[in-house]
């Protein structure tokens, strides 16, 4: 395999990777685990958190990976859209949905949310957890994709020896 689908291959199994693992296997855990719900709350932010500087950097590098890897013609096109679609479903989850849900919990610990911040709070997670769920799903088909493209590099191979 070349340094580029070496790469491409990487990228995009640590992306995908965590974000199935924080969001399905460690946030969950989290809440079923602790007691404590709204550290439970906190820890699981935190590593969101984490997995949004994930994906930025991961998205960012995949970038570069699929502009400058001219041999992946078939696949290629679709790949930059899927890994651009999956950027901006953190772009929104970070930068919109994240700050709002935290205005109002902090709202929360200072004993200010009323019932209809908790109902906003509320829709707000749900919103944020259909964009990662959007976003989840990008990244299996951006998997299945890339494996498509790895198969087809290799008949591409076979065919020419």
């Amino acid at each position: 395999m070349r340094l580029v689908d070496n790469a491409r291959v990487l990228l995009v199994t640590a992306w995908v990777g965590s974000l199935w693992t924080v969001g399905y296997l460690v946030a969950p855990t989290l809440f079923m685990t602790l007691s404590d719900r709204s550290l439970a709350g906190m820890i699981a932010g935190k590593l969101f958190r984490l997995e949004a500087w994930l994906s930025f950097v991961a998205g960012a590098l995949l970038l570069l990976v699929l502009y400058y890897d001219t041999q992946l013609n078939r696949h290629r096109s679709l790949m930059i859209k899927i890994v651009a679609a999956m950027v901006v479903c953190t772009l929104l989850s970070y930068f919109a949905l994240q700050p709002a849900m935290a205005a109002l919990r902090e709202a929360s610990i200072s004993g200010a949310l009323m019932e209809e911040n908790k109902t906003r709070f509320a829709l707000l997670h749900g919103a944020a957890s259909a964009v990662y769920l959007i976003q989840s799903v990008l990244g299996l088909i951006l998997v299945l994709k890339n494996v498509s493209a790895i198969v087809d590099d290799k008949r591409a191979s076979a065919s020419v020896s």
